[in-house]
């Protein structure tokens, strides 16, 4: 279906792809990996044509659909979310809109040539299965989170997040043969995580798609394609059994590379011997000719994950926090009414619920930076809280390299001390010299938790922490915090993260949809789902 062939690729002195070749078959489900900055997107980008090979051939049938959901959404606005989602979504949007053109052309003219068109349009249009557009639509929509108002509703009005649903929706309503995902859980909550899953794994095309979210990936993917030194290598089956098995392959390298250093010493001493006793030059040259035609196998990359030995956080009082009465509204919508609850000194709580069920102001309410309406947050003793959502990336100063923000945080921490943090947190070599105005949103998130960590709270706030992390730096963070021996309070779209280190689940929002309700399940959050049936409210499995 698609196919690069000895493809070479480099920017300057970056070097992306050298000799790489790859092939995505009808159907299959790839998962692309690899290092940020080894060319995840570049190779997207050349298979839609926006960038061409250094070097070799990219090979894509002429008739080939292909559907590109990215991270960089454009303007939307003057329709409404319904009519944008229709508009984008390839060859029946089209002509849904051609057809609304040609009714209010009909109805100010009886022309026929206008006729004909709309004669012409709706034939196509019912053979494509046009009329189930709109329902479809609603149910894709309704899949990623957008309730009926929203979805009736201006699609200007909605955030950067929102849109990027939107964006998504399009993609997967044109249901191309090969749909291209550039990390599309980004900005998903669990429940359209979960809904997102499924329809990719009943769905019939060729999917290629990155993610951060390692268990999204293990449920949908039955091959890996993974990027590094350029080269492109691929294993058969889910993101579970490429760790185990390049471990594997790292491992059976690492002998053959211990075998071979053996046998040239071998060889060596033999050559150093006998270099000079003329009864053995000739099987000296022939070993030394030998030698030269064997191709030197190299030892295997090491992906360097540095550690950081963070610090214990004082001890707090039992009782953390105490929620008494609390009751929140927005307007005439109640998200929080009359709501008690105790958090108690090293509980782990999970706050699940669905979108608008209020999980984010009941952070920012246990943070102090949103008061209740009524009844009270009270906070325990000896407490030192550490709060997290995605505005605090706002906080830094953009003027400032990462080097100079941790050494204005911590002016009495070694520099060696502060390194091996940026270490931890993959800011390695030079990149602690980039201006945090430059820096993208992971990146931020991972300044921001390294800061927060190095002196750890003895009460974490967290909302969405791992929203835009990488791999790497979540199982890092998620390290850090299964060790962590203070209180937590969290909202995550992270199954893992979820898993991990949830101990105590609050759901918010009734089964039905209603909101202002709360349900405390005392264990895990492991413990929820068998108990519950459900990973996420309102999600059956």
């Amino acid at each position: 279906m698609i196919a690069f062939s000895g493809v070479g690729k480099q920017y300057g002195r970056q070097v992306l792809f050298v000799d790489a070749s790859f092939q995505l078959n009808p159907g299959e489900k790839i998962g692309l990996v690899g290092p940020n900055g080894s060319g995840k997107t570049t190779l997207f980008r050349m298979i839609v044509g926006e960038e061409q090979p250094d070097e070799g051939e990219v090979t894509v049938p002429r008739r080939l659909s292909i559907g590109y959901f990215r991270q960089d959404v454009e303007e939307m606005a003057g329709r409404s979310v319904l009519d944008e989602a229709i508009a984008g979504s390839g060859r029946l949007g089209d002509l849904h809109h051609e057809l609304e053109a040609l009714q209010r052309a009909l109805s100010e003219t009886d022309a026929d040539r206008v006729l004909a068109r709309f004669g012409e349009v709706q034939a196509e249009y019912e053979h494509l299965g046009g009329y189930a557009l709109e329902s479809r639509t609603r149910e894709i929509l309704h899949g990623l989170g957008f309730d009926d108002e929203r979805i009736d509703g201006d699609v200007g009005a909605l955030s950067g997040g929102w849109k990027m649903r939107v964006a998504m929706a399009r993609v997967l309503l044109g249901d191309p043969d090969v749909l291209l995902m550039d990390e599309p859980t980004n900005h998903l909550d669990i429940e359209s995580i979960i809904w997102l899953e499924e329809f990719l794994e009943t769905r019939a095309g060729a999917l290629l798609m990155t993610t951060h979210d390692r268990e999204f990936m293990n449920r949908v993917v039955t091959k890996i394609a993974e990027i590094d030194g350029g080269v492109i290598t691929t294993y058969s089956g889910n993101y579970d059994f490429y760790e185990r098995e390049r471990a594997i392959r790292e491992a059976n390298r690492e002998a053959a590379y211990a075998r071979q250093q053996a046998m040239f010493a071998k060889e060596q001493r033999f050559i150093d011997r006998f270099a000079a006793h003329a009864a053995k030059a000739a099987q000296v040259q022939s070993r030394v000719k030998a030698l030269d035609k064997i191709e030197k196998i190299e030892l295997p990359k090491k992906r360097r994950v540095v550690t950081f030995d963070f610090h214990a956080p004082p001890r707090s009082g039992e009782q953390v926090a105490t929620l008494e009465g609390v009751t929140k509204a927005y307007g005439r919508r109640v998200v929080h009414d009359g709501l008690d609850l105790t958090i108690r000194r090293g509980e782990r709580w999970s706050v699940m619920g669905r979108n608008g069920a209020g999980k984010s102001t009941l952070l920012k309410m246990v943070a102090g930076v949103l008061a209740p309406d009524a009844g009270a947050v009270t906070l325990g003793a000896s407490l030192t809280m550490g709060y997290f959502a995605q505005q605090a990336l706002d906080l830094l100063d953009p003027t400032l390299t990462i080097d100079e923000q941790l050494q204005k945080d911590f002016p009495h921490e070694s520099i060696g001390a502060l390194r091996n943090l940026a270490g931890a947190f993959q800011f390695s070599g030079d990149e602690v010299d980039k201006k945090i105005g430059t820096l993208s949103g992971g990146e931020k998130t991972r300044l921001v938790m390294a800061r927060m960590l190095l002196h750890p709270p003895n009460f974490l706030v967290l909302d969405e922490p791992t929203n835009h992390l990488d791999l790497a730096t979540k199982e890092m963070l998620l390290a850090s915090l299964g060790h962590f021996e203070g209180t937590m309070m969290f909202v995550s779209h992270d199954r893992m993260f979820l898993r991990a280190l949830g101990s105590r689940v609050l759901e918010l929002g009734g089964e039905d949809g209603t909101h202002a309700r709360a349900q405390v399940y005392p264990g895990s959050y492991v413990d929820y789902v068998a108990r519950t049936g459900h990973e996420a409210p309102g999600v059956h499995n």
